[in-house]
This record gives structure tokens, sequence and C-alpha cells, in this order.
């Protein structure tokens, strides 16, 4: 796939998947269109050499693998949720002649980005259907339905230079004029809208607010790719790609975890079992699943920090990738990033044979450093990793930007590593 067709995709992809459940099941129907066949959990499982399959859990983690008769699997590991404000259970609160919806920071957000935005709401609900049944569906209103006003800089003088933003009072978002609102009411309703028309009763909602701003490409020469989300549905796209890139008889997987900002502690996250127990079942056999975890390698694809260009001090100066300057091989001593001689070896070998370029990131010493998927994975399975990024600014924002070159350089990248 060429660079063009590769991120027009990519701006489909990050528009569609306004939730950790939107982005899996958009993943899960390209990998349908691409011969995927879908497994169940719970249900029994009849692999057949040459197939090629994927399974979900909790509706916000999918798994998807080639079955060939070799055990040398390439896996690439990223993860389907993103910093966000999710709502309250018992959101509503009607104050000072509006309407807003109480908010829990998800993740390590930067909130000062989220005022003043057009804001929606999506997420997954569960009901109890006319027929007596619970059932699950998503939700995403796609309209701006909400905003949170900054303070006037009239109201409040130190708003350029002491500014603080309290997460239980300052970022609740207003919906509306009045008192004249219910929130499952209003769920319902649009659910109905989508054609849902068996809801008896709203029995619990996970929904989060996002801005309404479509991706795009950014800059003179469209040198960027600014949206939410980048981090970390840019590697899940890259990942997906590449899986419907590559035959049958190659061993390759990829694995899209929920919760990874928040610590990967779930069933659906990297600290569960869900990987596990996928691999498991496709090496039922104890000595084969040990040969395959000692012969297969995962790549850790999540963003990296791109030195910004007006905060050059916040990197070491021997290892600030650049935007568009390549995929970043990420080194921490500490066991923070999982990358040992081994793995950087092999992604090096496989970058040279497809001519592209490399970027290393080690944080500063003098300053903590994130972690990611990998170490988890690794110290679980026994699997070698290495960790991996594109470069990013303003991670953790609203809205986020990485270059328009580098995704499809690690896309070319993980399939020279399946020659």
């Amino acid at each position: 796939m060429d660079k063009i067709d590769f991120n027009d995709g990519l701006l489909g992809f990050l528009d569609a998947s306004s939730t950790p459940f939107h982005a899996t099941q958009n993943m899960a129907m390209m990998l349908e269109n691409c011969g995927f066949e879908r497994l169940y959990e719970e249900g029994r499982w009849e692999l057949v050499h040459g197939g090629k399959y994927y399974v979900t859990r909790n509706d916000s983690s999918i798994i998807a693998f080639t079955y060939p008769k070799r055990r040398d699997f390439t896996i690439v590991g990223t993860h389907t949720d993103s910093p966000n404000l999710k709502l309250k259970p018992n959101p509503v609160i009607k104050e000072h002649g509006v309407v807003k919806l109480g908010v829990e920071p998800y993740g390590g957000l930067l909130l000062n980005p989220w005022f003043d935005r057009d804001l929606s709401l999506a997420g997954q609900v569960s009901y109890l259907s006319t027929d007596g049944s619970i059932k699950t569906t998503l939700i995403d209103i796609k309209k701006p339905i909400a905003v949170i006003p900054s303070l006037a800089i009239h109201l409040d003088d130190k708003a350029n230079s002491e500014r603080t933003v309290n997460k239980q009072t300052d970022i609740t978002p207003i919906v509306m004029c009045g008192d004249d609102f219910e929130i499952k009411s209003f769920i319902k309703d649009e659910l109905e809208r989508d054609g849902v028309d068996d809801v008896e009763e709203i029995y619990a909602s996970e929904l989060s607010f996002y801005d309404t701003q479509s991706a795009s490409f950014v800059g003179l020469n469209d040198d960027f790719i600014a949206s939410a989300r980048l981090d970390n549905l840019l590697s899940c796209y890259v990942a997906l790609i590449s899986i419907c890139s590559v035959s049958s008889d190659t061993p390759f997987m990829i694995v899209a975890s929920d919760h990874e900002e928040v610590g990967s502690d779930s069933t659906s996250g990297a600290s569960g079992n869900f990987l596990e127990n996928v691999l498991k079942r496709m090496f039922s056999d104890y000595e084969d699943y040990v040969n395959m975890t000692r012969t297969s390698i995962l790549i850790s694809a999540d963003n990296a920090h791109a030195l910004h260009p007006n905060y050059p001090s916040k990197h070491d100066k021997e290892h600030s990738p650049y935007i568009n300057k390549g995929v970043v091989i990420k080194v921490n001593a500490n066991q923070r990033y999982a990358s040992n001689v081994k793995t950087i070896s092999k992604f090096m070998d496989a970058a040279s044979k497809v001519d592209e370029p490399i970027q290393y990131f080690v944080t500063r010493s003098d300053m903590g450093c994130g972690s990611t998927i990998g170490p988890i994975t690794s110290t679980r399975l026994g699997i070698d990793a290495i960790d991996v990024g594109l470069p990013t600014y303003g991670m953790h924002s609203i809205r986020e930007i990485c270059g328009s070159d580098d995704a499809h350089s690690l896309y070319k990248i993980i399939l020279g590593f399946c020659r």
C-alpha cells in the first residue's frame, strides 16, 4: 500500500474510532473484509493451519493472527485506549441555569486543551431489552453537544501565569440551558435514532467525551497529521494494515489491548490473561508453546515524544527524535521499555533491508520515564520484545500531532520483519 492510500485510510480510521469500543469494532470489520474468521473465547476453537482468525474481549481489546505451521511469530502489540473525560454513573448537575455532566479524567490527559472545544459523546451502553434479555450496543452522538468554556481573562488575571485546573469543578461540560434533561432518556432517544428500538431500560454505560474536529493534514506541505487519539490508534492502524498485508503462511499476530493508559491491570489489559490464553489455545502442547515464546518477537508499538522545537531542553540531546525522520526505538536502562540488544538488532536489520531510517529515544536521566505494554507482556509470557514508537507532539492532548511519513515507514519495516 502506498503512502497516500495508507494515510487516507488512517484519517478515516481515526475519525471513526472515537472510543476503544469503536476502534475494536472497526478493526474487526476490516479484518473480516480481509478474510479473518471470528472466534469466541467461550466457544471451542477448531483452528486449521493456513487459517486467519480474530477474537475480542470486553469489546475493547482485539487479537488477530495467522495460523501457519511455523511458530516464530512477529507480534505487534498496541493499545486501543486514549486519555479522555469519562462520564460518571450519575453525571447530571443542574445549577446556575444550565445542565452540566460530571466527568472523571481517564489516564494522564492534558486538561487545558479540553476547554472551548466542540465535544461529543460515545461509548458502550448496556440495556434491558423488551424481550427480557440484557444487550449491549455502541453509541456515538457525533454532533457537538457539549463545551467546557474557559473563564474569561478579565475574571482571572493570572490565567496566563498561574492557571491550574481542578478536576472536580473546572472541567464539567455544559450541554444545555435550563434543567429539562435526564441522561438515561437522552441515551435511549439517541439509540432509537440509530435504529435500536428494543430498549426497555438503560442499565449501565461507559461513555467518553471526545473532540468532534476531524483528523487532518497540517502544514504548508502536509508534513503533519493532527487528530485526537493518535496515542495509540496510530499504532493500531499500522498493525491492522500490516496483518492484512501478509499471507496466511506468515506467522503474524496483532494485539490491541485496552486500559494501557491506566496501567493495563484489567481482564482486557496487557496485564490480563487475554493474550496468554489465545497463545495457549493456538499451541496446546507445552513444548510447542515454549518454543513459540522463545522464537517469536513482540514489537510494542506506542507513540514516542518528538523533540518539541519550543522546549528542546526537555530531551536528551543525543536521543531527540524528529518528526518525519523515522521510527523511534525506545531504550531505558531500568526496563521501563523492553528493548534489548537482540531485539534492537533485529529491528535495525529489518529497517535497513527496506531502506527506512530509525531514531532513538532515551528519557533525560533527571526525568521520569513512562512505560508501555512491552515490559508487561514480555515479563508475563517470556517473549523478547522491542519498544518502538512514532514521533509525536502534544502527547495526551485532546489533539496530537504526528508526521505524515512515519506511520507508513513503520508499516514497511514491519512487513520487512516478515520476509
